[in-house]
């Protein structure tokens, strides 16, 4: 069975796919009271599963009137990907960049989960087992050489 964060996260999703804009607009309190759960929960999924990393634009309006505004930001066309990842990557890269990228992909279809999951196993900091900044250096290298492989017309 799926927990509360995982069926407003899809609920979330859901909306952003349906709405032609690719944002919406919620009200915290309203979603809390449609699922039954504390304010602080919805806060809970925003802050850890739309973030800026996996490919989400979160802005919130406090006060009365107040919204939360959850936009999806696309990845650029398969012609400019190869620089999109050049340029998102850098010269380092931290695990948390690094996954948030594969779930952007991932999100996209334009890798599959089994490709996912054996970069994500690849770059990670128990297998890069070296100091910093080296082990980010390290791992920007292997994505950028991965999904570059992966991309390859």
């Amino acid at each position: 069975m799926r927990n509360i964060s995982d069926i407003i996260e899809q609920y979330l999703k859901r909306m952003l796919q349906d709405s032609g804009e690719g944002a919406v607009e919620i009200q915290r309190n309203d979603l809390a009271d449609q699922f039954s759960c504390v304010p602080s929960q919805i806060n809970y999924v925003i802050s850890t599963r739309f973030t800026l990393e996996k490919g989400y634009l979160v802005e919130s309006k406090r006060g009365g009137g107040g919204y939360i505004r959850i936009r999806r930001l696309e990845l650029p066309a398969q012609s400019i990907l190869h620089t999109h990842i050049h340029e998102s990557i850098g010269q380092h890269m931290s695990q948390t960049a690094a996954e948030g990228l594969l779930y952007q992909l991932l999100e996209a279809r334009v890798i599959s989960n089994r490709e996912a999951e054996l970069m994500r196993a690849a770059v990670c900091r128990d297998v890069i087992s070296i100091k910093l900044p080296y082990r980010d250096e390290i791992r920007a290298r292997m994505m950028k050489a991965m999904l570059i492989a992966l991309l390859r017309p």
